[in-house]
Parts: structure tokens; C-alpha cells; sequence
């Protein structure tokens, strides 16, 4: 007779048994995670003191998400096991201390959607109804840190955002980088086929402006503050009996119980949005960063040149140039540069040092993780 052992076929019962038992495991080691990073708070305290004490540290997080994701085996995606260790890491740190975060408001943004994908959900949303309010949340201390928009890969450039960076004293400590993804949104106790207005942005209904000539033709666009204002003025009409739909995203959605009509009907499948964020320290290595510079030019012929060369002969890799008028000069204008690395690697370092010798004004703006989801 054969000793070898005969396989028993997996059975729902036996497979649903097998979920409960890892999850009993799963379960137990965040909580003993979190018990670890109860203790970090207490080691940091006692070592650095409540005033001084830095509980978010943007490269070991970037660090850490980057090893989830090279560790992986699937099935789950990449970006999928990453996003639920950035909510662990996110319920951890607020045992530490929970963030109050500033975001550009209100409730229900692509702004707010950014936030949470950076600093999970564990967090204290404060929604700002304009960008300066962010900075001054923030450089008040009211707030840890702010979540802005700077660029959109079909709009362009947020020139709000570059141009408050002048006068603030505030580092860039990270980017989010967000698909956004347009949904067309109604209540749900109205009809689709009642729907006699279609309320968002008026940037949103440019970007779903073919999907609306092809689907809703004949409905009425109202362009609105904002994405969430739709959103909430769509849930508001609905409570009435009135038949508005709201083209805005996943977290206005949710937020005021809205039902996706449609969703993704936004015309380029790639449409993507880049968020920073800003806080009042400066970032650590990581090991694979980015850095932001403003540059204020002398004006003289070949100045521009001058400044960009030294990019190529050090072998730095430029990722971004924006001009915006300098405000100080007629006709005078700064330079917003983004470049590969970190401003303490020697590399970046002499590029910089050059640009201070070449330029009027050169501020570091801050170096920090390339986007990890």
C-alpha cells in the first residue's frame, strides 16, 4: 500500500475556513504593528521632544510603499497591494498622532481624492476654498500639511499654485499624481431619462465635452464652482424630485450618496492631474526624488541658455520648465524648474550652485519622493 498522502479536494466550506484563519493572522499582525508604531511615538518623544517631535517622514513612507510593491507576487496588482499598505501605515501613524490636512476644498475634490491616496484615510480633512488659504493653513501650523493642484496633462499648468510659491516660506515634501477618472452622476431617486441639466466644472465639462455631444446632446450644461458643488447640487435636487446629474468623482460620489450613471466619460483615457505636497520641512533622501526650483533670471541676452546648460554638462535629467511674469519688473519673468534628484546629491549641488551664480534669485522649493502611487 502506498504511504503517500491522498489530496482532498478544495471545498467551499474548507477554502472559507482556510479566508477565516488568514485573516485571524492578517488581523493580528497589523495590530502588532501597530503596537510598534505606538512605541516609535514614544521613542521619538523621548528622544526629540513634544515641540520638535516629526511623526511623517515622506521618504521612509515612499520607501516602504516602494518595497510593497517590489516584494510583490500577485495576484493582486502592484499598485493594489500598495494601496492597502498605505492605509495601514495611515490608521498606524494616527495613533502616533492624526494629520490635519488642508486640501483645496470643498469636500468631495479631485484634491481631497489626491489626499487620500497620499496619506490614507486615517486623517483630519480640512477643505481651504482657495489655494493661498492652504499655504496660510499650513505656514499658520494650523495644519500639517497641504494638498494643491499644479498641472493637469491636458489643461496645463496651475498658475495659482506656481505663483504662491513666490512669497512662501513653504517646502514641497511630496506629489500626488491622480487619473482623473469623470463619472456622470444622478440621485438615486430620480430617472436618467428625466435628467434635464448636467452641473460640473466648467474645466470637467471641457474634458467630457465628446462623450456629451455623443450621449447627451440635448442636456443643458451648467458649468459650477466646482466638481463636489455639483455633485452636492445634483444629491440637493434629488432629495426634491428634480432630475440633475453631476459629472464629478469617486469621492463626491460617495460622499453625497450618488448613483454612477455612467462612468470614466472623460474623453483621453490618460487624463492625469499632478498634486504637491506642502509642508514646512525639508525631505531626506529617498532614493529616487525629484526637485523643484525658482528661478528669477537676469535679464540679459543668452540668460535662459546660460541657466539650462548647466543641466547638460552635469548630467541632470530636467523634467519641467514653466515661466511666469516676476511681478517685480515689466516684462520680467521666473523660471519654475523641476529636475531628477535630490539637492544634496553632488550632482544637483553643483547644478545649483552654478544657477546661483548665473541667476538673480535661486530658491530651492524642496526635493522630495517621486510619486509612489
Amino acid at each position: 500500500m502506498s504511504n503517500s498522502k491522498i489530496a482532498v479536494p478544495d471545498t467551499l466550506p474548507l477554502l472559507r475556513d482556510r479566508i477565516d484563519s488568514i485573516d485571524s493572522q492578517i488581523q493580528s499582525l497589523i495590530n502588532e504593528r501597530a503596537r510598534c508604531a505606538e512605541k516609535v511615538a514614544e521613542v521619538k518623544l523621548a528622544e526629540q521632544g513634544d515641540e520638535a517631535v516629526v511623526f511623517y517622514r515622506p521618504e521612509r513612507e515612499a520607501q516602504v510603499l516602494r518595497r510593497v510593491m517590489e516584494r510583490n507576487e500577485g495576484p493582486l496588482g502592484n499598485e493594489e497591494m500598495a494601496k492597502i499598505f498605505r492605509q495601514v501605515m495611515s490608521s498606524c501613524l494616527a495613533l502616533e498622532k492624526p494629520m490635519r490636512i488642508a486640501f483645496l476644498g470643498p469636500e468631495g475634490t479631485f484634491t481631497q481624492q489626491a489626499a487620500l491616496k497620499h496619506f490614507g484615510k486615517s486623517i483630519i480633512s480640512a477643505p481651504m476654498a482657495a489655494i493661498d488659504e492652504v499655504f496660510r493653513e499650513v505656514e499658520s501650523g494650523a495644519a500639517n500639511y497641504g494638498v494643491v493642484p499644479v498641472e493637469n496633462s491636458t489643461e496645463g499648468v496651475v498658475n495659482h499654485t506656481l505663483d504662491t510659491f513666490r512669497d512662501s516660506q513653504l517646502k514641497i515634501c511630496g506629489e500626488v499624481e491622480e487619473r482623473i477618472h469623470h463619472h456622470l452622476l444622478l440621485s438615486p431617486n430620480v430617472n436618467a431619462d428625466d435628467v434635464t441639466h448636467i452641473y460640473s466644472h466648467q474645466q470637467s465639462l471641457a474634458q467630457c465635452r465628446a462623450w456629451l455631444d455623443r450621449y447627451w446632446p440635448h442636456v443643458e450644461r451648467v458649468a459650477v464652482s466646482s466638481n463636489a458643488e455639483a455633485a452636492r447640487l445634483a444629491a440637493e435636487a434629488g432629495r426634491s424630485g428634480r432630475a440633475i446629474a453631476a459629472i464629478a468623482g469617486e469621492v463626491a460620489c460617495e460622499l453625497y450618496d450618488l448613483v454612477k450613471v455612467s462612468a470614466n466619460i472623460e474623453d483621453r483615457p490618460d487624463n492625469t492631474t499632478r498634486f504637491l505636497i506642502v509642508g514646512t520641512q525639508d525631505v531626506p533622501a529617498s532614493g529616487k526624488d525629484k526637485t523643484s526650483l525658482l528661478i528669477s533670471a537676469k535679464n540679459e541676452p543668452g540668460a535662459l541658455y546660460r541657466l539650462l546648460e548647466a543641466f547638460e554638462r552635469h548630467g541632470v535629467d530636467m523634467t519641467r520648465l514653466e515661466t511666469r511674469p516676476s511681478l517685480m519688473s515689466r516684462w520680467g519673468y521666473i523660471f519654475y524648474i523641476d529636475f531628477v534628484g535630490h539637492y544634496q546629491d553632488p550632482e544637483c549641488q553643483a547644478v545649483i550652485e552654478e544657477l546661483r551664480d548665473r541667476a538673480a534669485e535661486v530658491k530651492v522649493l524642496g526635493s522630495y519622493p517621486v510619486a509612489v502611487l
